[in-house]
């Protein structure tokens, strides 16, 4: 049976995806399903750099404004979502565009990775979630750095929820965890696909990503996280450990300064962007993009992008 077709267009934070994933969604009749974890929450539109209405021309998204703040959002989540609206894409006709730069995300979604080999153990996990409250996610991270080196480079220490799912791996199999997805990694994807990765250089980037964040402020990040936060919002819930978000709580909270909230936004992008590239510099069968190839000219990333989509998925 033939394979359905699948475009991926990642790349680090900033690099300019929203723009292009447009152009391509309308050269080639695709639909947009949006592989971030924080677009995906209704009320947080600043700090997650979401896609306005009016800048998606007509296009479909989805997996955008489809949770409340308060909701479970995970890589499990994310990969049922997505696959509904893939059968739907395909219903209409169309291509589906996997947009968004949260490699694990596309990651499983690409290998159809099974997350379902453990169940949750409650108690082992509440043991963890314990320690973090009482010493700390860096000492979490620790103690998953001393059994899984590979996995703790790969998972944030702020990302108390995978440190925990991969300490639990582990605890409940002997295994790493990072063996298991490298594993599921290897199985051939149910898809034809092709993986963009759409990249600038490193001074650029980091200077797109200052002006990103210095546009957040003046467009009021702060009101937005205050009205988060009169929600019921906390720095507990998964979305509100999003980039930009947990800054400007804790400044709300007392315990930055504001320009120490927004240099310390903009440093902990910069090393996210760094981390982004490092995993997909690990990906097989990706494409890449570099923007200052083509001169910066977006028609021509464009064509690029199609006439190597050519004769593979359309």
């Amino acid at each position: 049976m033939k394979k359905k077709p699948l475009v991926v267009l990642t790349g680090p934070t900033a690099v300019g995806k929203t723009k292009a994933s447009i152009g391509l969604a309308k050269a080639i009749g695709g639909e947009i399903i949006s592989a971030d974890s924080m677009q995906v929450y209704e009320y947080m539109d600043i700090g997650s750099a979401k896609i306005r209405p009016e800048e998606m021309q007509g296009i479909p998204h989805y997996l955008v404004d489809e949770l409340k703040p308060w909701d479970e959002f995970h890589v499990v989540r994310f990969q049922q979502m997505a696959k509904k609206a893939m059968e739907q894409i395909y219903a209409n006709g169309h291509i589906p565009i996997i947009v968004g730069g949260t490699g694990f995300y596309i990651q499983a979604l690409l290998y159809d990775i099974d997350f379902t080999s453990t169940s949750q153990d409650d108690n082992y996990r509440q043991d963890l979630e314990n320690l973090a409250k009482e010493k700390g996610a860096e000492y979490l991270h620790n103690m998953l750095r001393e059994i899984d080196p590979k996995s703790a480079e790969d998972i944030h220490a702020n990302n108390i929820k995978r440190v925990i799912r991969a300490l639990e791996y582990y605890h409940q199999t002997g295994q790493k965890m990072s063996r298991h997805n490298e594993e599921e990694r290897q199985k051939e994807s149910p898809y034809e696909f092709v993986y963009f990765v759409l990249n600038a250089p490193r001074e650029q980037l980091y200077q797109r990503i200052d002006r990103r964040v210095d546009q957040m402020m003046s467009e009021g990040l702060v009101e937005e996280v205050k009205r988060l936060k009169e929600m019921g919002c906390t720095k507990e819930m998964v979305s509100m450990q999003g980039l930009g978000y947990k800054e400007i709580l804790a400044y709300l909270d007392g315990k930055y300064a504001l320009d120490e909230a927004v240099y310390t936004i903009k440093r902990d992008t910069r090393h996210f962007a760094k981390r982004q590239l490092t995993w997909f510099r690990r990906e097989r069968q990706v494409t890449w993009i570099q923007k200052e190839k083509y001169d910066y000219d977006e028609e021509k990333i464009l064509e690029a992008m199609i006439s190597h989509l050519e004769g593979k998925i359309c």
